[in-house]
């Protein structure tokens, strides 16, 4: 009995599960001509490249893509296509089965001959690499003359890859099609074997110069940091001694400062950030081929340690710096900031303390504010029981008026003194 599970299944499961099987090698089979063709896209070129791939299935009456794919093969007849949709830019690979012949006499035809020209003239973005690829059997004639007709001897590079089952040879020179050339001579490899290095061997190309993007930031870069790092040095030795009617403007202009290197920075972090990731990939691809070394060849391996680590240190160079002045304009922000803080403190204080004395000055004038307000009212209350005793000696009182409130003002004033004391001390009180 075949149970029925209802769960509840994330959005991205299906996406997520997928992506190990995401642009998978293909098998191969040799001899066999290849055209690779990276193009750098923005979102609305990365989104013309899958109408422009569909495009060209529709030409051919083939289905069309996936609206949400990254990757497609296709085989079209004359020639497969694959396409491959990455971060910043799009893949487009061409391949073409070639006939058996004597590799050696004439240079074999390239894939590109069997793609439509107006078609690919129009692919969406800018051109960042492109490559002819050529996966030849091991030929018992005519491979040293081959390799002279594609490639330039000044600048070889070859190794023996897949654990010595294949070799590859390249240039990494432009011809005037704006194209570089690599010879794979397949040897004893097998379908898909053959299919993964040839994978690798073309993704080195595209990391290659996908990383080699964050070197022309890097360069850029060198000049604002230096103008930046010397107008920092300059506010350093200003605001040691700066007075206090200094510290607004070094503020404002540390501020402005500050602003131009965050600006900086967000610019260009992204840039380098990226080009790290593509340098290693370029370490991860370099080493599943496995090269060993040809005699008296330098290995792909070799030339991109030598060729790539300047570029390489040079971005992570501008890359620290950026880092470590952003920090220091930031340490030097909270250094102005603060003493501008303990000023406006001590201003507040001697303000507190001028406020005191004010208070203090009050509270006497209201003292002796208060000792006149008990005479007054001694006054008024002794002049109304002056005109009682007036009203009251006519009925008999026996004291006169004068008496009455001679006698009353001693007790009328120690009864307003005490009254106002009582109120004084419950008011402070409270």
């Amino acid at each position: 009995m075949q149970l029925k599970h209802h769960l509840q299944q994330h959005a991205q499961r299906a996406a997520l599960h997928n992506e190990v099987h995401a642009r998978p090698p293909q098998a191969l089979v040799a001899p066999l001509a290849i055209s690779s063709v990276v193009m750098v896209c923005d979102a609305a070129q990365r989104e013309a490249s899958r109408l422009h791939l569909a495009a060209l299935l529709r030409d051919h009456h083939l289905p069309l893509p996936d609206p949400q794919a990254s990757h497609l093969r296709m085989d079209l007849g004359q020639f497969h296509i694959r396409w491959e949709l990455h971060t910043e830019f799009v893949s487009w690979t061409f391949m073409c089965p070639l006939a058996t012949q004597r590799f050696g006499e004439s240079e074999p035809p390239r894939a590109l001959d069997a793609v439509p020209q107006d078609w690919l003239a129009a692919l969406p973005g800018q051109c960042l690499s492109s490559l002819h690829l050529w996966a030849l059997s091991t030929p018992a004639l005519g491979a040293a003359t081959l390799i002279k007709q594609l490639l330039l001897e000044d600048t070889l590079v070859a190794s023996s890859v897949a654990g010595g089952a294949a070799e590859v040879y390249t240039d990494f020179a432009l011809r005037a099609d704006g194209f570089s050339r690599m010879l794979l001579l397949v040897g004893s490899l097998s379908q898909r074997r053959l299919g993964r290095l040839v994978q690798r061997l073309l993704e080195i190309e595209s990391y290659r110069m996908a990383a080699l993007l964050g070197l022309p930031a890097a360069r850029e870069a060198t000049g604002i940091l230096a103008s930046a790092e010397g107008e920092l040095a300059e506010l350093a030795s200003a605001i040691r001694s700066a007075t206090a009617q200094d510290e607004p403007l070094l503020l404002d202009r540390l501020t402005k400062l500050a602003g131009q290197v965050e600006s900086r920075h967000a610019a260009s972090h992204a840039r380098f950030s990226a080009s790290a990731a593509y340098f290693e990939l370029v370490d991860k691809r370099i080493s599943d081929i496995d090269e060993a070394v040809l005699p008296g060849m330098q290995t792909i391996g070799q030339f991109m340690e030598r060729r790539l680590s300047p570029a390489r240190a040079t971005c992570a160079w501008a890359a620290r710096r950026q880092d470590a002045l952003s920090q220091r304009v930031s340490r030097i922000s909270n250094l102005l900031r603060t003493r501008v803080e303990i000023e406006q403190q001590q201003s507040s204080q001697a303000l507190l303390a001028t406020m005191n004395s004010r208070q203090d000055m009050q509270l006497k004038l209201q003292s002796t504010v208060e000792g006149l307000s008990v005479a007054a009212i001694t006054y008024y209350i002794v002049g109304l029981i002056s005109y009682l005793a007036k009203a009251a000696h006519s009925l008999g009182w026996p004291w006169s008026a004068e008496s009455t409130a001679a006698a009353a003002i001693p007790v009328v004033a120690l009864a307003v003194w005490w009254s106002l004391r009582r109120l004084h001390h419950r008011v402070f009180k409270d």
